[in-house]
C-alpha cells in the first residue's frame, strides 16, 4: 500500500498492510530547515536525520490550515518587536471604554510561544470584548489542494482546526478561564456562541470545498479533568464541537479529537458527538487509561492515535524504549477494531535532538517494519 492508501484505510477501518506510524509534529507541521531564520530551530544540524526520517518513512499526515483573509480592525494593534534573543508580540484592543492587552514570548532556541499577559481579565474584560463587531472572512483551499498534489502518495493532508472552547479559554490565564466558566455559564455561553458562529461558518465552506479529508479538532481538553467538572464537557465542547464533526461528516469527511490528559470519563462524549478518532491517547500517569482498554471498549468506534510519552522518547534508554513501543503495538492492534496509529504525545522543541532521541524515534519505525513482515 501507499502511505496514503494506508492511512486512508486505518480511517475507513479497513485493512491494511501494518499499523501507520507519524511523528505528529515532526512531518506533520510545514517547516523548512533551510530557513537561516534564528527562531527557525529546524535549522539546526541536529535536526536533519530526524526531519529526514520522519519524511521517508513515516506515513505523513500534513497538519494545515486554509487561507483566511480579514479586512483590517481599526480596534486592534499588533506590534512585534526583538529584546535579545526573545520575539514580543503586544496585541491591543481598544473597545467598550476599555483597553485589552495580551503578550507573548517566543525565545530563538524554542519552538513555543510562551503567553505572558492574556487578554481577558475579567468579567468586565468579557463584556468589552463580546462589543467587537464580528468580522467577515474569505477562505481559500487553494492552499491545501496546493498541499496535496505536492504530498501524493506519501501522505494525506489533515485540516488542522481549533473548536470553540480553544478560542475562548485561550483568551485567559487558566484559573480566570475555569472560575468563569464554572462560576458563570451563560457569559461563557456567550463567548462560545461568538466563536461557534465563526467556525460553523468555516468548517463548512472548507468542508465542501475540501472534501474526504481528515480533519485534528483541538480544544476539548480545557474541558477535561482536572480544570472543569465531567459534566461541563457536554455543554461546552459537545453542544458546539458536535456540528462542526457532523458537517465535517457531511462532505465525506474524518474528525480526529485532540485531547491530552484524562479521557476515561471523556470517551463516551468524543463517540456521541461523533467523533471518527482520537489523539494523542497519553498512557498512565500522563492519561487515566491504558491503551489496551481504550481499544477495548471503544476500538470498534474510533481510530486511535498514540500511545507513546515524548518524554519516553527523549529520555528512556533505547532497549527500554523498545519495550514500550512492542507492548504499545500489541494493545493498540489487539481484537477487532477500526485502526491504529503509532503516534506520540508531541515533539521535541529545542535546536538539540540527542543520539538517544534519534534511536529511539528510529525504533519506532523499526519495529513498525517488522509489523508487515
Amino acid at each position: 500500500m501507499t502511505r496514503r492508501e494506508r492511512l486512508m484505510a486505518t480511517l475507513r477501518g479497513q485493512p491494511v498492510d501494518r499499523p501507520a506510524v507519524s511523528f505528529y509534529e515532526i512531518g506533520g507541521f510545514a517547516v523548512d530547515p533551510t530557513d537561516p531564520d534564528p527562531f527557525n530551530i529546524y535549522n539546526s544540524p541536529d535536526w536533519q536525520p530526524l526531519l529526514r526520517l520522519a519524511e521517508e518513512q513515516t506515513d505523513l499526515i500534513w497538519m494545515r490550515s486554509p487561507v483566511i483573509h480579514r479586512a483590517p480592525n481599526p480596534a486592534v494593534t499588533t506590534e512585534t518587536f526583538l529584546e535579545g534573543a526573545a520575539r514580543f508580540t503586544r496585541t491591543t484592543i481598544r473597545i467598550g471604554g476599555r483597553t485589552l492587552t495580551s503578550l507573548t514570548r517566543r525565545d530563538a532556541g524554542v519552538d513555543t510561544v510562551w503567553t505572558l499577559e492574556r487578554l481577558l481579565k475579567n468579567r468586565e474584560d468579557v463584556l468589552a470584548y463580546l462589543e467587537l463587531p464580528e468580522e467577515h472572512e474569505e477562505i481559500s483551499v487553494d492552499n491545501l489542494r496546493a498541499e496535496e498534489t505536492r504530498l501524493g502518495e506519501r501522505g494525506i493532508v489533515m485540516v488542522d482546526t481549533p473548536d470553540p472552547l480553544c478560542m475562548a479559554a485561550g483568551l485567559f490565564a487558566m484559573e480566570d478561564y475555569t472560575v468563569l466558566a464554572f462560576t458563570e455559564p451563560a457569559l461563557f455561553h456567550r463567548l462560545l456562541e461568538r466563536f461557534a458562529g465563526v467556525l460553523q461558518r468555516r468548517t463548512a465552506i472548507v468542508a465542501e470545498q475540501f472534501p474526504g479529508h481528515l480533519w485534528r479538532i483541538y480544544g476539548p481538553e480545557y474541558a477535561a479533568e482536572p480544570f472543569l467538572p465531567t459534566r461541563l464537557f457536554e455543554e461546552y465542547v459537545v453542544r458546539y464541537t458536535g456540528p462542526m464533526i457532523a458537517t465535517i461528516h457531511r462532505w465525506g469527511g474524518f474528525a480526529r479529537v485532540h485531547c491530552h490528559g484524562r479521557v476515561r470519563r471523556l470517551l463516551p462524549y468524543f463517540v456521541a458527538m461523533g467523533a471518527d478518532a482520537t489523539d494523542p491517547l497519553e498512557p498512565p500517569p500522563q492519561g487515566d487509561v491504558p491503551l489496551a482498554e481504550v481499544r477495548r471498549e471503544y476500538g470498534r468506534d474510533l481510530v486511535l492515535f498514540g500511545n507513546l510519552e515524548i518524554t519516553d522518547i527523549e529520555n528512556l534508554p533505547p532497549a527500554q524504549f523498545e519495550q514500550v513501543v512492542a507492548q504499545t503495538l500489541r494493545d493498540g492492534t489487539s481484537g477487532p477494531g477500526k485502526g491504529f496509529v503509532l503516534m506520540p504525545s508531541a515533539a521535541p522543541y529545542g535546536r538539540t535532538i540527542s543520539p538517544t532521541t534519534l534511536a529511539n524515534y528510529e525504533t519506532m519505525v523499526r519495529l513498525i517494519e517488522a509489523a508487515a513482515s
